[in-house]
Formats: C-alpha cells, sequence, structure tokens
C-alpha cells in the first residue's frame, strides 16, 4: 500500500509534517487557553466545626505536611477502601497500601485508616 505522501520529495515531506506539527500546537494551546477560561480552578471549602475538630486531630498525630483536600469524590474500588468526599481533609501514611502496592495508598480519613487509589490524592 502507498502512504499518501509517498510520492512527495523528501524535504517536501518534512515541511508538510512541519506545518501539521506547528497547525495541531496552535489547536491545542487555543483549546488549552479556552479549558482554563472555562473551566474554574476548584476553590477551598470552608470546613464545619466537626470537620475543623477532626483535622486539627489529623495534624496533632501526623502533622501538617502529610495533609492532602480530595479534590473530587472518591468511591472505594474495593472492599475496605474509603469513600472520600471532595473537600474532605485526610492524612497521608505511606504512600503504598499495607501489601506494598504504590497505585493504592493508607490514609487517615480522621479516625478511619484505609486504602485509596494513588491518584486520589494530588501528591
Amino acid at each position: 500500500p502507498q502512504l499518501p505522501h509517498g510520492h512527495m520529495p523528501l524535504p517536501s515531506f518534512w515541511k508538510v509534517v512541519e506545518d501539521s506539527l506547528q497547525q495541531s500546537g496552535a489547536q491545542l494551546r487555543a483549546f488549552c487557553q479556552a479549558f482554563e477560561t472555562v473551566t474554574p480552578s476548584p476553590g477551598t471549602q470552608p470546613l464545619t466545626p466537626a470537620e475543623e475538630r477532626k483535622v486539627l486531630s489529623l495534624v496533632s498525630k501526623h502533622g501538617p505536611d502529610k495533609l492532602y483536600q480530595v479534590t473530587s469524590n472518591i468511591s472505594g474500588s474495593k472492599d475496605l477502601d474509603l469513600t472520600l468526599l471532595r473537600g474532605q481533609i485526610v492524612a497521608l501514611l505511606q504512600s503504598a497500601d499495607t501489601k506494598g502496592n504504590t497505585s493504592r495508598w493508607l490514609v487517615d480519613a480522621g479516625g478511619t485508616v484505609s486504602t485509596v487509589g494513588s491518584l486520589s490524592l494530588p501528591w
């Protein structure tokens, strides 16, 4: 089978490739700019008094450098997984589950220690 640009001299072929890449790059930049304009970044959500006490407990147990705020709702995919809500604060205990699986992390959600998928938290 003949490729669509197989008949072209090599310099002309590379020019077509370069032009296509520049056009695609311009489209990607325009898309990214539109996406950033249309999609607001998630703001911080105020904590209820109960959540505030939970956060203070997590800070005293694990330190502030271990705390993460969940950026989207997470439904536990396995039996012992946590289900977390957007805005919830958790402490990262280790970046692997109890069996050493690094695609799952061990977290403390303020009294409940269990696993979540590693992509659930910003790193």
